[in-house]
């Protein structure tokens, strides 16, 4: 165990071996989702632009709600009133504008309107129901920060201040290949009893195009050194980053983590974890590699632990690990690992807590451990676990 890695550790020295391209592209707002801020977005104007009424009733000043009120006038949304004189009230409508010479909106729930005469039947604080201009934001603030991801409420956001497009940094291009004699891709026919589907392919492809990268498809690359060399050099020449699957153990067919060494440097190999002990780091030339194990399950906690975090630097993102959440253990964990554990787990609400239920099997070959559950719960190394425990937890949703 001497030489494995722990995950923090290998972690923070993936992240500190990597440095962004910074080129930037702007683009339409619609097209930004999931992009990557290239600068700060400054507002140019208040929002709201107006004090405005944060509800369907009358504008009046406090001051004349003992006596009932004319209502002189109309405000729907998009329409300026006009002042309001004192004794009188203005029928108004949420988000209109608030006149001169009201000081609080009275909603219409409370109001009695006969005749073009309104009844308050209510006390009225000044203030009341209306929201002053700039309360969501303020002239010349920084509304998003460079480095941020946007998502979808950010992109609301930059509509409401009149953003029509944002400077972005360009996608990241991220080659994957798979390697193994035993895979075959979906629709090639039955597999024989030495073959398996390649599901890796369709992982990593989903969980790139989830993160708005562009995927470089090499497809499965045979078990031999000269077909490994040959892809690796072809990845790195027209990718920013190389990320494969299998081939990075000690077997005599293990031919991607000596391949890297020979083409470029290996900076870490083998982790303390649980699956996904076999994950290789280094560069190929000048393009970072990230080696996966070949299990199935491996490969997903593997890439959302390290290679995501260090895909998401070299995207220009500031915002690198998912955050962390706490659940209560609905399951047991007898004997300690020494190696830190990421349990496929389903989430349930119960008695006030969260609880977080183990899948049935926690093998790195069983995918469908990844597909039926919530969330990944960590069993740090030398742990045991008793129903009730407390543990962080990762939202697979948060990885996507």
């Amino acid at each position: 165990m001497s030489d494995l890695l722990k995950v923090g550790v290998a972690l923070g020295k993936v992240l500190g071996s990597v440095e962004p391209d910074l080129t930037t592209e702007s683009v339409p707002l619609l097209q930004a989702l999931g992009r990557v801020l290239a600068k700060d977005v400054v507002s140019s104007i208040d929002v709201p632009g107006s004090d405005n009424s944060a509800m369907d009733g009358y504008a009046l000043a406090v001051v004349d709600t003992n006596e009932p009120l004319p209502v002189v006038q109309r405000i729907p949304a998009g329409t300026a009133g006009q002042p309001l004189q004192p004794g009188t009230a203005a029928r108004i409508f949420t988000g209109a504008p608030i006149p001169s010479g009201a000081d609080a909106v009275v909603m219409q729930e409370n109001c009695t309107e006969a005749d073009g005469i309104v009844t308050i039947n209510t006390s009225a604080k000044v203030g009341a129901n209306i929201r002053p201009r700039g309360q969501d934001i303020a002239r010349g603030s920084v509304v998003l920060g460079k480095g941020r991801r946007l998502r979808p409420p950010d992109l609301g956001l930059l509509a409401s201040i009149g953003c029509a497009e944002v400077e972005v940094y360009l996608p990241l291009r991220v080659a994957i290949m798979s390697t193994g004699d035993e895979l075959i891709e979906p629709g090639a026919g039955e597999p024989n009893a030495a073959q398996v589907y390649n599901s890796n392919r369709y992982t990593l492809s989903g969980l790139l195009q989830g993160l708005h990268m562009e995927v470089v498809d090499l497809g499965i690359v045979p078990d031999n050194p000269a077909a490994t060399a040959s892809a690796l050099r072809k990845a790195a020449d027209i990718a920013d980053c190389v990320v494969s699957s299998g081939g990075v153990s000690v077997g005599e067919e293990d031919h991607v983590k000596r391949e890297v060494e020979r083409l470029g440097r290996l900076d870490l190999w083998k982790l303390a974890i649980k699956p996904g002990k076999p994950l290789a780091f280094g560069y190929i030339g000048d393009t970072p590699f990230v080696g996966l194990p070949g299990n199935p399950t491996s490969v997903f906690v593997t890439f959302c632990l390290i290679a995501r975090p260090m895909l998401l630097k070299l995207q220009g993102s500031l915002e690198h690990e998912a955050p962390r959440l706490q659940a209560a253990a609905d399951f047991q964990v007898d004997r300690p690992n020494r190696r830190q554990e990421y349990l496929r787990v389903s989430l349930e609400h119960r008695d006030g807590r969260v609880w977080a239920a183990s899948h049935a099997n926690q093998s790195s070959g069983v995918l469908s451990s990844v597909s039926h559950s919530d969330a990944l719960a960590i069993v740090p190394p030398d742990t045991t676990v008793a129903i009730g425990d407390t543990l962080d937890i990762l939202l697979l949703d948060a990885l996507y």
